[in-house]
């Protein structure tokens, strides 16, 4: 079995690629100006950013490949798992910039409050962000920008310079992923379509009985996205959470189902998938504004 590496620390990080630590807790990189790497895989203790400039070796992140064209970039929060595939010992020379800085950094800061806002840390490898040509600029100037900012002796404004240049980076990739997702907007429509199918033949069958309501995450399973990613476009196409779009057709179905009045309301909060039936209750009321008993009398 294939060993999964660690990294740990940002000096890890640089040391591995034969770049001198100017900060213990954050680092930029030129990886054209970095030693090769070996080929394998790594379990990230740090945050990571990519921007890749041109073709490289396909890069594995979780269970997916993702053979990287020029632009491009990709997200890993601590706990994930990512690396490059080549033959096995093959020394891979990375390209592009690459931006890595430990939680410590940010801990106690307002970005570290927020910095699960920035749910493209959750999306899978075929989710990568695309760059024109003037946002690949406007990313690489912050990146030099933080850089720059290494190279100073560090003192008491280090770390607020830091991560404000670190959060304006991932501010202006919130705004282009927000891009993407218009300018995909007709492959989005489609997700949609074949979301409300999977729900509809998920409430076809059996399985409200076995495995309950279905979830966000096994709505994306089923779409091969990931669950941060499915939910962000949900929203960005609907206005609803993932979570509420999925109530709103529960809500409709159990609505059509109080018409068959040979079924209490307590059989059709069971067969829908509800563990309880009071919990079927109180949500039809919160949706409907009224009981399913009272609804189905009106």
């Amino acid at each position: 079995m294939e060993k999964i590496r660690k990294i740990q620390s940002v000096t890890q990080f640089n040391v591995e690629r034969n770049q001198r630590v100017l900060h213990p807790l954050v680092s930029v990189l030129d990886q054209s100006q970095s030693a090769p790497v070996q080929a394998g895989r790594w379990l990230s203790e740090l945050y990571l950013v990519f921007l890749k400039h041109a073709r490289c070796a396909p890069l594995i992140y979780g269970r997916q490949h993702y053979d990287y064209g020029e632009g491009t970039m990709l997200f890993v929060a601590p706990g994930q798992v990512f690396g490059v595939e080549e033959a096995e010992g093959e020394q891979v020379q990375p390209t592009g910039w690459a931006l890595a800085f430990h939680p410590d950094l940010i801990r106690g800061t307002p970005l570290g409050q927020h910095i699960k806002d920035y749910s493209f840390f959750g999306y899978e490898a075929n989710e990568a962000l695309h760059l024109s040509d003037r946002e690949q600029d406007l990313v690489v100037d912050c990146l030099r920008k933080i850089g720059e900012e290494l190279t100073h002796p560090i003192d008491k404004h280090s770390k607020q310079l830091l991560v404000s240049h670190i959060e304006l980076l991932l501010k202006y990739c919130g705004r282009f992923y927000e891009r993407q997702f218009i300018t995909r907007d007709h492959v989005h429509k489609d997700v949609l379509v074949k979301f409300e199918s999977i729900l509809a033949d998920y409430f076809g069958s059996d399985k409200p009985q076995t495995l309950g309501l279905p979830t966000v995450g096994y709505c994306a399973e089923e779409l091969h996205l990931s669950a941060n990613y499915f939910g962000d476009l949900v929203k960005k196409e609907t206005g609803l959470s993932a979570q509420e779009y999925i109530q709103a057709r529960v809500i409709d179905l159990a609505k059509e189902r109080l018409f068959d009045l040979s079924k209490s309301v307590s059989e059709i909060a069971y067969e829908m998938g509800f563990k309880y039936p009071q919990h079927f209750t109180r949500l039809f009321k919160q949706r409907v504004g009224q009981s399913p008993n009272h609804y189905r009398l009106n």
